[in-house]
């Protein structure tokens, strides 16, 4: 998420950090590099121009050419500005009053809608909210047998469309949400590879007709410059109360975020980071300030580790540690457990100063390697490591599918990381496996 533009800024921060003392000249071609950073971040020359204005007022004063450390004082600086530049004014959350709520979901075809609609049915699911799945795209094909199959394996409630007409469908879905006692209804409408007025005629007569509290646009964050026009586009013929960007663990530049929050004065309220039902979260503009300049998000990061691993368990964990009682065994169930917090690429930008470290390359497919070798052990050598002996290390190398050489390290890793851990740990339950070395391959 963001990885370019992360990048080009920590080096930006990272060279200005080195001078002692800044001078006038020096800020303002940080300033400059900042500004090409968020060009090539396909972020709109518009809003870049207004940003680096913002930035030139409280960049080039005292505060920081008098400060102690001016390049920390300029990221702080920095720091501010882009987390008022995204800030909504009011509180993010997703509006589901009504009886029922209505929430409905715009946007392009390939946006993502359909995934998002079900992310946020289990999104509200959490909060004691039961949605009613309605889809409303008759247009592309096997679109209603998309959403059906999707809501069914997350056993979320479907409404089978018997209706020809969207008008037909909104309305009968409403009446029996509101029998079943189901809320809020979200409506996955129809998208166009472009707006067309066939489409944005059916959206605003879905709109009139059924009066929704909450219209999301729903935009792949890879849009980039075109994010801009098609957001003005839909806020000028339909509105909507908010932003939901999808597809943020790919190559996404970051552009359309600070984008759209500029040029539609509508909040960002949702981020898609993933494929699975769980791969959503609402929009903190600090939080992802923090991640956009490197600084991390443990906020987050708690959040997600409070959802899936239980408090019983790492303070088992934590207890082991400091009578050095941790074995493979306990390793295997805490990656378990990190597996669930979703992708361990977005699990390391949301840990301060992981994204820096260029020696660990941090995927999926390096933990998958560890758990290999893990499950590779019989149950004495997981639970007592000092038996693996040459012979043994051979057989779990083979049986992995993975090198000697990768089992030796991890086996010598395992425990440098207790001692760390150990130490941690005392008094601080839970933790995430932080001293292994992670293969390339």
């Amino acid at each position: 998420m963001f990885e370019n533009i992360t990048t080009r800024l920590g080096e930006i921060f990272k060279s200005l950090k080195k001078k002692g003392k800044l001078s006038k000249k020096d800020v303002e071609k940080g300033l400059k590099d900042i500004r090409l950073a968020l060009l090539e971040a396909d972020v709109n020359y518009k809003v870049v121009k207004e940003f680096i204005e913002r930035l030139k007022k409280n960049a080039t004063g005292e505060r920081v050419l008098n400060s102690f450390t001016p390049g920390e004082t300029l990221l702080k600086v920095v720091f501010e500005e882009l987390t008022n530049f995204l800030s909504p004014k009011e509180k993010i959350e997703i509006k589901t009053d009504g009886k029922p709520g209505i929430v409905m979901l715009i946007g392009l075809q390939g946006s993502g809608k359909t995934t998002t609609a079900v992310k946020i049915a289990h999104f509200l699911r959490k909060k004691g909210k039961e949605s009613l799945l309605v889809p409303c795209d008759l247009k592309r094909p096997a679109a209603v047998e998309q959403l059906m199959i999707m809501a069914e394996m997350d056993k979320l409630p479907f409404y089978k469309i018997r209706e020809k007409t969207i008008a037909k469908i909104g309305l009968n879905a409403v009446s029996f949400a509101r029998k079943e006692g189901l809320s809020p209804v979200i409506l996955d409408t129809a998208g166009r590879l472009h707006i067309d007025d066939t489409m944005i005629d059916e959206l605003i007569n879905l709109k009139k007709l059924l009066n929704p509290k909450e219209i999301l646009l729903v935009l792949d964050s890879m849009t980039g410059q075109d994010a801009v026009n098609i957001g003005l586009e839909f806020q000028k013929k339909v509105d909507f109360n908010g932003i939901v960007l999808t597809k943020m663990d790919g190559d996404a530049r970051g552009g359309a975020a600070f984008s759209l929050r500029y040029v539609t004065s509508r909040p960002i309220k949702l981020i898609g980071t993933g494929e699975k039902p769980d791969d959503l979260e609402l929009f903190h503009a600090e939080r992802m300030t923090s991640r956009i300049l490197g600084m991390g998000d443990l906020s987050t990061l708690a959040e997600k580790a409070a959802e899936v691993i239980k408090k019983e368990e790492a303070e088992e964990a934590a207890k082991k540690l400091r009578e050095d009682r941790f074995t493979f065994e306990d390793f295997k169930k805490q990656i378990k457990m990190v597996k669930k917090l979703g992708s361990l690429e977005n699990i390391a930008g949301m840990i301060p100063g992981m994204k820096s470290i260029g020696k660990i390359d941090v995927n999926d497919n390096s933990i998958n390697r560890i758990e290999a070798i893990i499950n590779s052990m019989t149950v004495s050598e997981r639970n007592n490591p000092k038996i693996i002996d040459g012979s043994r290390r051979k057989r779990i190398a083979s049986g992995s599918g993975t090198t000697v050489t990768e089992v030796n390290r991890l086996l010598k890793d395992f425990e440098k990381m207790k001692k760390m851990m150990k130490q941690l740990s005392k008094g601080k339950p839970g933790f995430l496996p932080g001293n292994i070395h992670f293969p390339t391959k």
